[in-house]
């Protein structure tokens, strides 16, 4: 039996997400180029949701790439709000893009030395590449084919070598690398996963278990139990969110919707349990689409406070 969690339901590290905010703003802007006060506006809904801890999620602003001093300025205003950063999560920034690959790598490499330089613990890395011209036009984007990793030993080869190499980096500052599964990449089932993390072979190298990326799609996918079962011996930093999913076997209809922890398909109360008893002990990041997304993971958050451990419990 692993030993009991360093943290219990009061002080778990629960983290708000920033994908309801995207990185362009209405005047053509970056947010890259917002100063601390524009940023401060809208953290203060972070923090006005109940939140003491925010990934800033780069879709939203990517920190490894902002000047020392615009660093700076960035943690006095999380610092200002009650905000701290247990992590930082990187999206469709493949360093296996055909294009941009070894941009990418360069970039995680950034991000893990930004994580270190900040005191966040962790780090999320996809294989999953940029929305399609469709995914951007359709109302939910995994309704639609998005790019697919190839099937091909040597580019395998290399997405193990180089997240490897990003491995080695973040062990020698004391930050974990948790890999996001996602459909069509690498890490786009359950068994793919695991044997993905089990050729990097490294202890600080898991699995960010983000099923609801995978029960959301409008085709068959294995029991969410069943993926729980494998990849839980190597979940680290780990994206929760849940899906309401309808199948109708007669006809062959598959849909999905974004919903609450509690109300969709996945029981975080039983998937947490299995996570626990093989020795998680990482951080949440919570995410939501659609609607007011950022409200939804405030429920979201007082759901997990109610399921996860009581101290000194082992479960």
């Amino acid at each position: 039996m692993p030993p009991p969690p360093p943290f219990d339901r009061t002080d778990w590290p629960i983290a708000a997400a920033m994908i309801q905010y995207g990185n362009v703003l209405p005047d053509g802007r970056s947010v890259q180029e917002q100063t601390a006060e524009e940023w401060a506006e809208t953290l203060a809904d972070v923090a006005d949701a109940g939140f003491t801890l925010v990934d800033p999620t780069d879709s939203w602003l990517r920190l490894a790439d902002l000047s020392p001093a615009r660093l700076r300025e960035f943690t006095a205003v999380t610092a200002s709000l009650g905000l701290s950063v247990p992590a930082i999560t990187t999206a469709r920034r493949s360093v296996i893009d055909p294009e941009r690959g070894d941009e990418f790598l360069a970039y995680s490499h950034r991000v893990i030395d930004t994580a270190a330089a900040i005191g966040a613990t962790a780090i999320s890395l996809g294989m999953f590449g940029p929305l399609t011209e469709a995914q951007k036009q359709a109302l939910w984007f995994w309704t639609e084919q998005g790019v697919v990793n190839p099937d091909d030993p040597a580019i395998w080869k290399l997405a193990v070598d180089r997240i490897r190499e990003l491995g080695r980096h973040a062990a020698e500052l004391g930050i974990e690398v948790s890999l996001e599964m996602y459909e069509d990449t690498y890490l786009g089932t359950a068994d793919s996963s695991v044997r993905f993390v089990t050729d990097i072979d490294l202890p600080n190298v898991g699995i960010n278990a983000d099923l609801g990326n995978l029960i959301r799609l409008h085709r068959p996918v294995e029991h969410w139990q069943s993926m729980m079962a494998k990849v839980a011996p190597y979940a680290k930093y780990w994206h929760v969110k849940n899906y309401i999913r309808i199948e109708d076997p007669a006809s062959g209809t598959i849909m999905a919707h974004p919903t609450s922890l509690e109300l969709g398909l996945i029981s975080y109360r039983v998937a947490i349990r299995m996570a626990l008893a093989h020795g998680f002990r990482s951080a949440f990041l919570l995410e939501s689409y659609g609607g007011d997304g950022l409200s939804v993971c405030a429920t979201n958050r007082d759901y997990l406070r109610r399921i996860l451990p009581r101290r000194g419990s082992q479960q």
